[in-house]
């Protein structure tokens, strides 16, 4: 299986602290049956995105797990006006391999106004947007129009291993179930943080959707979609996306869930991204984004 997000690199974001960290995570996910992680640091205003110590960090990993694992480089991109304004200034930077998928953080509980033009610019620029963890965005549980939007726009979907059964908490279990059924998921990732609080489990999750959507839909999702982004190549065939261009593509009651107060551990980077975080966005740098 391949994990395309994965905080494996040691002292860089809020994933694995240090070095014997990311051995035992790389060793787990080996014995679940990873052959290949993307690194995926992050890249927001807690954890700017230090290229230099993160290729250092990368080069050291890759020396140490020459002939188990297999490792390529990505980002937890987090849109940001700073971010987005850097990611056209430097095409490419911040996707998997450099070669154009890009796993994209929105906020928790916002959509800023000119989020989707931002969008456009970045697929402009030639990045495919992979759309990480919806089903752990507060705000696109209570509207699930984003997502149908953002899908209809070219955009992908990467939900988390441990959402499938429960990890996160009963409205991410069954937000992310119904994507399932409705072949509105490219690709199923850990977001592995630590070896205990966030572990790199995968084999779970496969063996799940094998049983319940069939061993072609784990393929797709854990092999075939994953490696073709790796490569940087356009998708193999994807089944249809169930009810996509209805009216109303997708009906969800996140209020059904709002007593639940889940135990899923939530790193730092994802809290911070709420809608405070953007409040402090210059109106300036999203003017420059747009008049590009």
């Amino acid at each position: 299986m391949i994990d395309i997000h994965h905080h494996l690199l040691y002292g860089i974001d809020d994933g694995s602290p240090d070095l014997e960290s990311s051995l035992a995570m790389a060793g787990e996910a080996a014995q679940e049956g990873v052959t290949h992680i993307v690194c995926t640091p992050h890249a927001n205003d807690i954890y700017p995105y230090h290229e230099e110590l993160i290729g250092a960090r990368l080069a050291e990993m890759r020396e140490r797990l020459e002939g188990m694992m297999e490792l390529s480089l990505g980002c937890d991109f987090h849109l940001s006006a700073d971010n987005i304004d850097d990611a056209l200034t430097h095409p490419l930077r911040y996707s998997i391999n450099g070669k154009g998928y890009l796993l994209i953080e929105f906020p928790n509980q916002i959509i800023p106004p000119g989020m989707a033009e931002a969008m456009f610019k970045l697929r402009a620029a030639g990045y495919t947007l992979v759309i990480t963890h919806p089903e752990r965005y507060p705000v696109v549980l209570r509207q699930p129009k984003f997502l149908s939007e953002w899908l209809r726009t070219g955009c992908l979907v990467q939900v988390t291993a441990g959402s499938l059964y429960g990890s996160f908490g009963r409205a991410a279990e069954a937000f992310a179930n119904e994507l399932l059924e409705r072949n509105w998921i490219h690709f199923v990732a850990t977001d592995a943080h630590n070896p205990l609080r966030r572990p790199p489990h995968l084999k779970r999750s496969y063996e799940y959707v094998s049983k319940r959507a069939g061993e072609e839909t784990a393929q797709r999702l854990y092999f075939a979609n994953p490696r073709a982004a790796i490569e940087g190549r356009p998708l193999p065939p994807q089944p249809e996306p169930l009810g996509l261009w209805d009216k109303e593509p997708l009906k969800f009651d996140a209020r059904r869930y709002t007593a639940e107060r889940p135990p899923a551990p939530t790193d730092r980077a994802s809290e911070s991204n709420g809608g405070d975080g953007f409040k402090s966005i210059s109106r300036g740098l999203w003017s420059r984004i747009f008049s590009r």
